[in-house]
This record gives structure tokens, sequence and C-alpha cells, in this order.
């Protein structure tokens, strides 16, 4: 799942990745550039490609499980749960697809054009729709796509929703929480002008991106905790979501990596990468993985923001996954390269 959780914070559960120097274990490439869509579950790589194809990999590298023609861009990560991979398909459309094959279960016209990354928590995938000026976020049946409730954001919202405890959070021109079984809304906090954020939850807290700043919401009411913008005048925080882990928050802007602290939003450390930041953030207890634009892969220190290692990939690196000690990185050329301690 995008962001490997609902709660979107960044953090895979339970893994590490290599913290040395790496090796390329493997590249595959997919027809077209992978953009932000690239997810894995066991033992299979997921990738959409901006050609409108639908993949999976063997997570060994050594072959192609299968490929499906989607209805356009495939521009955002699918989740996969249990055995079933939603995923927007191009067109305005959700679709469901089976795991093993690629066969289509479902789908559901949204009217609209399906930008961000669905969340599937409970039997219920939650997936915003955009076009024309307006934005809607439906809540669907993750058996047989039917419609549960949706709700009206009257804006256009490149993001994708977080859902913690019978909750859901997202953002744009203001932040939302809303009752996950209803839509019903539960606060709002306005922003003073228009973009796009997904946001991570963690212990009670909404974090996430906008415009020039780092917000921290309270999740029960939506007050701001804190905020914090860059020193630099020319730096943002860009609309990517952050990372949470422990007590620290991770957050890429234009060129430079933060690190913050979760209760304050005061400045750990931060690293200035080569070109800019390209992808959000992945976490683990040793170290924090990025890609940047010039198709560099960092592993930097937890603690302080040391650089461990790096990788030149061979294009603009998009999306970075780690998964049981390996480092996936999708570029914007298609490739997709598997990263491993030596």
């Amino acid at each position: 799942m995008f962001r490997y959780n609902p709660a979107r914070t960044g953090g895979p559960a339970d893994t590490s990745g290599p913290t040395d120097s790496v090796t390329e274990r493997w590249v595959v490439r997919a027809p077209e550039g992978i953009g932000y869509s690239l997810a894995v579950f066991d033992d299979t790589v997921y990738a959409g490609s901006d050609d409108g194809t639908v993949s999976a990999f063997a997570a060994s590298g050594d072959s192609e499980r299968w490929s499906v023609e989607a209805d356009g861009q495939i521009g955002w990560p699918p989740a996969v749960v249990g055995d079933t991979v939603y995923v927007g398909c191009g067109g305005g459309t959700i679709c469901a697809l089976a795991a093993g094959d690629g066969t289509e279960r479902w789908r559901f016209e949204t009217g609209k054009r399906v930008a961000p990354a669905p969340a599937v928590v409970d039997g219920t995938v939650y997936v915003g729709g955009v076009g024309d000026g307006e934005g809607q976020l439906y809540a669907l049946d993750a058996t047989d796509g039917t419609e549960r409730w949706s709700f009206e954001t009257g804006f256009n919202a490149y993001a994708s929703p977080a859902v913690v405890d019978g909750t859901v959070y997202f953002g744009g021109s203001s932040a939302y929480a809303l009752d996950a079984a209803d839509g019903t809304e539960q606060w709002t906090h306005e922003f003073s002008y228009l973009d796009s954020a997904t946001p991570a939850v963690a212990d009670g807290t909404v974090y996430l991106n906008h415009g020039k700043r780092n917000w921290a919401l309270d999740a029960a009411d939506g007050t701001e905790r804190w905020s914090f913008e860059p020193e630099d005048s020319m730096d943002s925080v860009g609309t990517g979501p952050p990372a949470v882990l422990d007590e620290t928050v991770y957050i890429g802007g234009h060129d430079t990596v933060y690190a913050l602290a979760a209760d304050e939003g005061t400045e750990e450390w931060s690293f200035e990468v080569a070109d800019s930041v390209g992808s959000s953030p992945a976490v683990t207890d040793d170290a924090v993985y990025l890609g940047g634009n010039d198709g560099t892969v960092y592993a930097l220190a937890t603690g302080d923001g040391t650089e461990q290692w790096r990788f030149e990939a061979s294009s603009w690196v998009s999306s970075v996954v780690v998964v049981d000690g390996t480092v996936y990185a999708g570029t914007a050329d298609g490739a997709i390269h598997a990263l491993t301690g030596e």
C-alpha cells in the first residue's frame, strides 16, 4: 500500500534495509516511466507505467508474472490487500485485479480522473477523484466496488487519504477528517491557498506538507500543534507525504531532507541532496531512503542524517520502497532497480 500502511507513515513495519554499501541485485523495465506507482507485497513487485500498463514482477527479478493494459496513465501505486490489487487504472476508473494473474474483478467509474493511491481498510476502498476543479472522495465496497458513500471537496486534491481508527484524513485547500463509516465531516482545518497534501497520521497527530510548511494537526479536532518552514526562503517542503517513525518526522524539501522532532517541529538535522528530491522518504530504524531527480538513491542515518551510501540509477527516482532488506527504486524511464547490501 502507498506509504506502507493506511496511516501513510512511510515506515515499513518490522523490516530493515541496507545501511552499508549496496549492489544492484537486478533491474527490470516497465514499458514507460514508473512515476510514483511502485508497490511490493509478499514476493511480488507491482508497477504502473505512464503508458497505462499494470505489471507484476517476481521479487527475485527473474520473471514478469503478468501485465494488463489499463485505460490510461497509472500515476500512483496500487494497494495490494490479500489476493487483490486495487489501482486507479486511468479514465476516472478504480479497478480491482486478481493479484495472481491480473484478471479484472470489478471496476468503478468515478466520472472524474482518479489520481491518488487508494487506501483499503476493513473491507472498504477509499479513493479520490479529481477533475474540472471539483474533487470527490469515495468509499467503495472492496468485494464488488459498490459505492458506500462519497464526499465532495470543491477542489482538486491530488492526494491520497489516510485511514486511522475509523477516521479518513486528506488534504487540499483544507485538511479534512471524515467518519470512515459514513463520510460525515468531523473537522476541517483551512489553509490560505490551494495545494495537495497526503497526510501521515501517528500518535494522535496528522502531519502533512502543504506549500512551504509542514503542519502538525491534532487528529481529534484539527487544531494546529506546530508548523515548520525551512529557513531558506527558496526551499519548500513539497506535497509528498512525510515519513514518521518513533519521535521523528522526515520530510523532503526541494533539495533538502529534514528530520523534525515530532512533538514540537524543531529541526534535528538536515541533508542537502545533489540536485532535488524526487521521492518521498521511506524510513526504517536505521536509515532514511529517498531518491533524487538526478537519478541518485540515498541512504541516510536516522540519528544524524549522515550519508550511508548512494546509488546512481538510470533516471529520476520517483519511488523508493524498502522491503525485507531490499530497496526498490522506480525511475521515470521505466526501470525498477533492486538494491541489496554487498
